[in-house]
């Protein structure tokens, strides 16, 4: 009929979002998918067999001792007394023996038959009268609280501290020119042991400590320095630098390390004097007072890339040089 040609039913608007729109070809496909299997009962964290589950492994892993808890129960079954120390390692424990440090039992887990190490170590004991326990390496993993101990361990009485002066008293009686590192407020026993095992190695007499805010040797120290404990004595003082002082008065120089000295420890011109080279603490450096008490404040060169060398790499080039200097003076 004229005039009633408008298209019949509804009609859609202008910016409609009906139809087809762009990336929706595959909604019907993915619900045509599914959710696959359905889980068990016991994996379903709304049913009580979850529940029921979560509680038997629970009870399950408190029934079952944990590997720290049952090598715990083994070195309780040693009994070590609380001042004694179990030193390991096949250098460490010979070089006790060697030194003739007390020894009150030997543990071992390996044959001492072809090893130099180990037979020192077993005649040491056998002269003193100590036991020698032949155990397994979880025994000794227990003991040595997870240390590296190459299948042998030793128990010690704690570690017998020198007088710092008598230790001076000593070289100076043979004639000696003495040569003494001092550590000050460093505390982690590893540098501690390090210095140790170079005090060795360059000829130092002994290592003083101070009584607070110090690493004291203890059972890492003696693995570190690779034995080295047993034979540079180490002194521990109430006050370092009431003790470098009494050292200045008896004719020692004190020589500090620092990195921002302008004077190179290469040219050290106390070198082949008796001397205290002091270290400290990574980070810190020396305290204000030990660094008034120095003679002289030296620093070892070093590349612009690195900050600063740890306290136990920077004595062990300092003993070096000295070394160096003395022997070249002595014609070695």
């Amino acid at each position: 009929m004229p005039g009633n040609d408008r298209p019949h039913g509804a009609r859609r608007r202008p910016g409609s979002k009906k139809g087809p729109q762009v990336g929706t070809g595959g909604h019907r496909r993915k619900a045509l998918e599914g959710r696959g299997p359905t889980p068990k009962a016991e994996d379903r964290p709304y049913h009580p067999k979850h529940k029921a589950k979560l509680r038997a492994e629970a009870k399950a892993a408190a029934a079952q001792p944990t590997r720290e808890r049952q090598l715990e129960k083994i070195r309780n079954r040693f009994d070590v007394p609380a001042d004694h120390e179990i030193i390991c390692g096949r250098n460490a424990c010979a070089e006790a023996a060697r030194a003739r440090v007390p020894v009150t039992r030997v543990f071992m887990a390996v044959s001492a038959e072809n090893d130099d190490r180990l037979g020192a170590v077993v005649r040491r004991a056998t002269l003193e009268g100590a036991p020698v326990f032949e155990v397994t390496k979880l025994e000794l993993e227990a003991l040595t609280q997870g240390a590296v101990h190459q299948g042998v361990a030793m128990e010690i009485a704690a570690y017998d501290y020198a007088d710092a002066l008598e230790l001076l008293d000593r070289v100076s009686a043979t004639g000696r020119k003495p040569l003494f590192v001092a550590l000050d407020q460093v505390t982690d026993p590893h540098n501690l042991g390090a210095v140790l095992r170079s005090a060795g190695a360059f000829g130092v007499d002994g290592v003083i400590i101070p009584q607070r805010r110090s690493a004291d040797v203890n059972a890492t120290v003696w693995k570190v320095s690779a034995g080295a404990a047993a034979r540079v004595p180490v002194a521990k003082e109430t006050n370092l630098v009431r003790t470098l002082e009494a050292f200045k008065a008896r004719g020692c120089f004190v020589v500090g390390l620092d990195g921002n000295a302008s004077v190179s420890v290469d040219n050290l011109n106390l070198a082949d004097q008796p001397l205290v080279l002091v270290t400290g603490a990574e980070g810190k450096g020396l305290s204000r007072l030990v660094s008034q008490t120095c003679d002289e404040i030296a620093s070892i060169n070093i590349r612009a890339a690195v900050e600063s060398l740890n306290a136990a790499v920077a004595t062990g080039i300092a003993l070096y040089e000295v070394d160096r200097v003395r022997r070249t003076i002595q014609g070695d």
